[in-house]
């Protein structure tokens, strides 16, 4: 696969835009061991939990979601959070940001927890990537911020 060069095309700040990316999510069958996972393995702290239907963790910036997927697609019925059906199938993918020697401790970690790496390079911008999955299959990243320097 040829990687295309990359270049920023500017918004056009005559409207609103986004700046930050506030939450993410991911989606699980399993909310159990997606909860283990990412408290043992990954570290993050538990925010909010609703059986079978979601578990939220907190990262330094923002908030990962973590949704059963069939749970997300019956409407909560409750007028007062009237938040919309969603949800989706197959894995999705997720980065964390990581210095190159963070890369590497975590490499090491997930080892030590027996969690497969898939792949781990160098991007052609010399930004370092490595890959693994969490229990439900989704693609998980590790990589330098660098990789998205314009």
């Amino acid at each position: 696969m040829e990687i295309q060069q990359r270049r920023a095309i500017l918004p056009d700040m005559t409207h609103p835009h986004p700046t930050a990316i506030l939450e993410s999510a991911l989606y699980a069958d399993d909310l159990e061991a997606a909860e283990s996972f990412y408290t043992t393995v990954m570290g993050l702290a538990v925010i909010a939990r609703t059986e079978g239907r979601h578990v939220f963790f907190k990262l330094a910036s923002g908030i990962l979601l973590v949704f059963n997927p069939h749970a997300t697609r019956i409407p909560t019925g409750n007028p007062d959070i009237p938040v919309p059906t969603h949800g989706a199938t197959g894995p999705g993918h997720l980065c964390f940001a990581a210095t190159r020697s963070e890369i590497d401790t975590w490499r090491d970690h997930l080892t030590e927890h027996s969690i497969p790496i898939e792949a781990e390079f160098d991007w052609p911008n010399g930004a370092r990537s490595l890959y693994f999955r969490d229990p439900a299959g989704n693609s998980l990243e590790i990589a330098e911020p660098r990789l998205w320097s314009f």
